[in-house]
């Protein structure tokens, strides 16, 4: 008799004892959060600027400021959602080695993961860093001189050029980023991954790097990914609507 995928899932869940949970833009759409690469995403309004533009012209600061003027408000008014907190409940069980994800919201940490389980492959706008110094501080000050006008903040310590703590076009990785999100994934016997299509690198990597280890690979997003076939099952579902079940979270609405 065939089993249903959510009862395969929470078997794999039961089953794992080193669990890594991979993040794409699908679990942060669920929050309000749009995506880039849709016919409605952000590049479909704004023209991505790459990392040697955005340092070489003004003009070009100014537009990506404004992008992530707008991108900022929605950060202030969203908040974690189901499957963030079934996610963070997987901590609680102390199976959960870490989450690896493409997103810059913060939004794993504010669904209650400590930082520490939390790889950023592509930064956090949750903080803004100098150029020039290397300051790192809160997005939130940054914002409100955007809100009061300024269209491209500078560093309050030199002067210098101030950008989101992301990675931009043009923008390697950080190595040791990387370096951190492979061992976790050479080292789990699960990988989770949910809300990504599992095309743009690293993200195709790292579930083919846990199927040739020996791990198994379960995929919850709503389309299809190029992964699908060597995966252990495949849920086409809303994230918030998975997890919860798959991990025996109750969700409060």
């Amino acid at each position: 008799m065939t089993r249903e995928p959510q009862d395969v899932l929470r078997q794999l869940l039961s089953d794992a004892r080193r669990v890594v949970v991979f993040t794409g833009a699908g679990i942060s759409t669920e929050s309000g959060i749009p995506d880039y690469r849709s016919k409605s995403g952000r590049w479909s309004k704004f023209t991505p600027v790459t990392i040697q533009d955005f340092l070489a012209s003004e003009e070009k600061r100014r537009e990506y400021w404004a992008e992530k003027k707008e991108l900022m408000a929605c950060f202030e008014r969203v908040k974690p959602n189901a499957g963030h907190i079934a996610i963070a409940r997987m901590h609680t069980t102390g199976k959960l080695t870490g989450v690896i994800t493409q997103n810059i919201d913060g939004l794993h940490q504010a669904a209650g993961l400590p930082d520490d389980k939390v790889v950023e492959l592509h930064g956090t706008s949750c903080a803004v860093i100098c150029f020039s110094c290397g300051r790192i501080d809160p997005w939130e000050a940054a914002y409100r001189r955007l809100l009061a006008g300024d269209p491209a903040p500078k560093c309050e310590s030199c002067g210098g050029i101030l950008k989101p703590n992301t990675i931009s076009f043009g923008q390697s990785l950080d190595p040791a980023v990387l370096n951190r999100a492979t061992r976790m994934v050479e080292d789990c016997d699960l990988l989770l991954a949910v809300g990504s299509i599992l095309i743009v690198e690293p993200a195709a990597s790292f579930p083919r790097m846990a199927k040739s280890r020996g791990a198994r690979l379960a995929i919850v997003n709503l389309s299809d990914t190029p992964l699908d076939p060597i995966a252990d099952v495949v849920i086409r579902a809303p994230a918030g609507e998975v997890l919860p079940a798959a991990v025996n979270l109750k969700i409060e609405h």
